[in-house]
């Protein structure tokens, strides 16, 4: 299960704390009886072992070694030495022995070591156009942090959708709305970041602690703000290729293991995937509405809240200054570019002008660039950025990503692909309908107790030898895999957005899984009628791979 910080902020140790007891604890249980005395230490040795995660750090190399020495392939020891190498990241990934970034590194020295790939090799897959495409969207999304461009939007947005008198449902629909759109062009994760304060600070004028039927109304009201607010990002970071880390994981094994196939760029995930969040979020907020607003919701809010309030947040950050403005034409002229860069077969993109060498990471790259030329007009010398203020870089994700890319290439290298494909050969011949259904339940499943991005990358290796096996286009299976493990909606643990709604104090498990499982359901029944048809038209699956 994936601990409540693991992948928007990577996890510390505490300083303050020994690794191991200390003299003094050693001897403070110590009494005239020896016996007790060695009890008491052992007993506080076997606290610090626990405490600081020693066996969970122990349980990656000791399942590899069980691995290793247990299973058998037939004399390919690469493939087990694979199958052993993943074992070992993902019980480091799903117990947080180690910071998310650490145990993303251990590919680098593990697959070397194994015999699976050389240094060099597995190297490169922690740095190609995906991942610049991450760092650029990174630095871009701190600095609309930076200067509060995300809460003038939301203040903006939601004052026009507060209404006066107040109505719930349509002030709903402003918040959500505003956070799904927001997350359509930064990480879901730092969304749900930004968006919560916006969303509290209007509960903030409720009381919380009062009693009668306008109390209750109110409650279920802040209960639907902040859910919408969670779903609404994981929902809104579904529909583009920045929106999440586990399209970008899609993107990445599928030029991996199908380079000569037709990419899938900004634009064509996009067209196929803002259906399905468009569909989900009216989905989300029907249900919402249905569930935690009633009649007399506007009559309980109306003497807490009205759009004056909004007004006066949004007068006290004052007119757009410069640096604003330009940070927003740097981010607008970014869209643009990656929209355009591929249009049709017909319509070839601005990137044809590059013989095709450009990637969406090039120009995000370029664009993140230009905020450290760009002067803020503030004081003399003062740029947009500058690395200070990019500290705040979330390398873990980055070396995740990076991870997932080596775990797939390392499928192949090792042969544990081709062993896959023999033992999933039965599968031949059934129906792919229904398959695809079944492999989006199966990573929404899985990814209820573990992260959306090491889902993906434990579940599209198997899914794109299951699709070859069977006699269908691999993007069959990966594109229902990808998008269950988005649709993480039951658990506070199931993904970092979730644990921020839930932290907020004004929800919890029952409220997540009674909100969610409509949403969970509604994502797989929707994906399993549009990835046939529109998918099919966008990605070309009609096509042999």
């Amino acid at each position: 299960m994936e601990p409540p910080r693991a992948v928007w902020e990577s996890s510390s140790e505490d300083v303050t704390r020994p690794l191991l007891p200390t003299h003094g604890d050693l001897l403070a249980p110590s009494t005239t009886d020896g016996r007790r005395s060695r009890s008491c230490c052992s007993c506080s040795g076997l606290r610090a072992l626990l405490g600081n995660k020693y066996l969970a750090v122990a349980s990656g190399p000791l399942a590899c070694a069980v691995i290793c020495a247990t299973v058998n392939f037939g004399g390919r020891a690469s493939a087990r030495n694979m199958l052993g190498v993943l074992a070992w990241v993902f019980l480091w990934w799903i117990t947080d022995a180690v910071p998310l970034g650490v145990a993303s590194m251990a590919p680098l020295f593990l697959f070397p070591a194994f015999g699976i790939a050389s240094a060099d090799a597995v190297a490169k897959s922690y740095m190609d156009d995906v991942i610049s495409l991450v760092l650029g969207s990174f630095i871009l999304a701190l600095a609309i942090e930076h200067y509060s461009i995300h809460r003038r939007l939301a203040l903006n947005i939601t004052s026009v959708f507060c209404g006066d008198p107040v109505r719930p449902r349509l002030l709903l629909l402003g918040i959500c709305g505003t956070t799904f759109f927001i997350s359509m062009w930064i990480h879901n994760t730092p969304c749900a970041v930004m968006m919560m304060p916006v969303a509290t600070g209007i509960l903030q004028r409720f009381p919380r602690d009062a009693a009668g039927p306008d109390a209750r109304e109110i409650q279920r009201f802040s209960k639907a703000v902040v859910l919408g607010v969670v779903y609404a990002a994981a929902v809104g970071g579904m529909t583009t290729l920045t929106g999440t880390g586990v399209n970008i994981i899609l993107v990445g094994m599928w030029s991996t293991y199908f380079p000569e196939q037709r990419p899938i760029t900004f634009s064509s995930w996009m067209s196929f995937a803002l259906p399905i969040g468009i569909i989900m979020f009216l989905a989300l907020w029907t249900t919402l509405c249905l569930m935690f607003c009633s009649n007399n919701t506007a009559r309980a809010l109306s003497a807490y809240l009205d759009r004056s309030h909004l007004r006066r947040e949004l007068s006290l950050l004052g007119p757009m200054a410069f640096a604003e403005k330009m940070v927003l034409a740097v981010f607008g002229s970014l869209i643009v570019l990656w929209m355009t860069r591929s249009l049709t077969d017909d319509i070839p993109g601005w990137a044809v002008l590059f013989d095709g060498k450009v990637g969406d990471g090039t120009v995000t790259i370029l664009m993140a660039t230009l905020l450290f030329i760009i002067p803020s007009g503030k004081n003399d010398g003062e740029k947009l950025m500058d690395w200070n203020k990019c500290r705040r870089l979330q390398w873990n994700i980055v070396l995740l990503l990076g991870a997932g890319f080596a775990i797939a290439d390392g499928f192949k290298a090792s042969g544990l692909t081709d062993i896959l494909s023999e033992g999933l050969g039965f599968l031949r011949g059934a129906p792919a309908l229904a398959i695809a259904p079944v492999a989006c339940l199966f990573s929404g499943v899985i990814t209820e107790f573990t992260s959306d991005d090491a889902t993906t990358t434990l579940v599209l290796p198997l899914l794109a030898e299951l699709g070859t096996s069977i006699g269908v286009h691999p993007l069959l299976l990966m594109v229902p895999g990808a998008i269950g493990a988005q649709l993480s909606y039951l658990l506070p643990t199931g993904s970092p957005g979730n644990v921020v709604g839930f932290g907020t104090g004004y929800i919890s498990i029952k409220d997540m899984v009674v909100a969610g499982m409509p949403l969970k359901i509604t994502g797989i029944a929707v994906l399993t009628a549009l990835l046939p048809t529109l998918g099919s038209l966008v990605f070309g699956m009609d096509q042999k791979v």
